[in-house]
């Protein structure tokens, strides 16, 4: 088979964002570009779930109406084809497990068991891509000073030299406020620049976030894509649908990991798209009871992203058709449980 080398935009899929026998898995899966170390074999005794994955293809990939459309499709060159799952792992309380090995995991890749296995290992300083979403609609006004008080303490914490972030903010529109850099002074300044007020279209802001800043990066090596959502998720301004956003996060190869901004004792609706959004990335949603533990909800996020193995494996009967391909990784040992990000989407052939 052949490398994936990608110029422009590419269609990948990542990352990643704790129950009782939890194993967390967050994933970044997709197509890599070339590499120069030489792959190594997979193990013999390596172990594949003999169960299919019962998870859906996502729905239609239909553009939203008020979102400007891509107007062309990436540029692939074929070399060989590999993928690239990121995962954490933690058991039933939550604590991050380290030494397992490639034999501990049974993988499906679109119902089949891998080709090859070309590599496992624990990374843990994998370069971090990270965007900082604020949910600055008018419902957030009173908790807005403390989840920027916040935001600013985990790009304090989390960034290291290799490392970029951006940050943005939303109502019905977006507003990114700062790039991609590694300047935490300039990120703050980003930060402290945002300004709450207005409808929100979440799903709208998620979409071109994950189009305009995620997709469009151009990585030599494997880095960890997330974006890390502060919202309510209450949604009352966007033409883009749920799965829309969803999609595009996953093309964009983002784990997208929430933190509700809804501190009744109750969870509503928004809750729960959060929750749905964060799911299908690979990602986590957190729950504060309170707006202090929004900055708990980030420091859980800062140590997943640093507590993470790597697996590259090579797919068998793999197409260049732009279909959705689901993946299925599970644990074998029963006192984990496996969170994973859905699948990717194949790459097209080129034109």
């Amino acid at each position: 088979m052949d490398r994936v080398t990608v110029f422009g935009q590419i269609n990948r899929v990542s990352s990643g964002r704790v129950l009782a026998c939890v194993l967390t898995l967050a994933f970044a899966a997709a197509p890599l570009t070339a590499q120069t170390a030489a792959p190594t074999p997979a193990p013999q005794n390596a172990v594949a779930p003999t169960a299919q994955s019962t998870t859906a293809q996502p729905a239609s990939t239909q553009t939203p109406a008020n979102a400007t459309p891509i107007t062309s499709e990436p540029t692939i060159r074929i070399q060989v084809n590999e993928v690239n799952l990121i995962f954490t792992v933690t058991d039933k309380k939550g604590r991050f497990i380290t030494g397992l090995q490639r034999q501990n995991f049974g993988l499906l890749d679109d119902g089949r068991e891998p080709e090859a296995v070309l590599r496992f290992s624990q990374q843990t300083n994998l370069p971090l891509r990270v965007g900082i979403m604020l949910d600055t609609s008018s419902s957030i006004r009173q908790r807005f000073q403390f989840e920027q008080d916040s935001a600013i303490e985990f790009l304090l914490q989390i960034l290291h030299l290799n490392d970029r972030a951006f940050v943005e903010g939303f109502d019905i529109q977006t507003d990114l406020t700062q790039g991609f850099t590694n300047n935490i002074d300039l990120l703050n300044q980003g930060i402290r620049k945002l300004r709450p007020g207005g409808g929100t279209a979440l799903y709208d802001a998620l979409y071109k976030t994950c189009r305009d800043q995620m997709l469009t990066l151009q990585e030599r090596g494997a880095v960890r894509r997330a974006i890390i959502l502060v919202s309510d998720g209450d949604d009352n301004y966007s033409r883009a649908e749920e799965s829309d956003a969803i999609k595009m996060c996953q093309r964009a190869d983002t784990i997208v990991y929430s933190i509700s901004t809804n501190v009744s004792p109750s969870r509503d609706k928004g809750d729960d798209v959060l929750k749905q959004i964060s799911d299908a990335t690979g990602g986590q949603a957190f729950y504060p009871v309170k707006i202090e533990d929004v900055a708990q909800g980030f420091h859980n996020i800062e140590e997943e992203l640093r507590s993470q193995y790597q697996l590259v494996y090579r797919p068998a009967d793999f197409k260049q058709d732009g279909s959705f391909r689901t993946i299925y990784l599970q644990a074998l040992d029963p006192r984990y449980h496996v969170r994973a990000q859905k699948g990717y989407f194949a790459p097209k052939p080129p034109q």
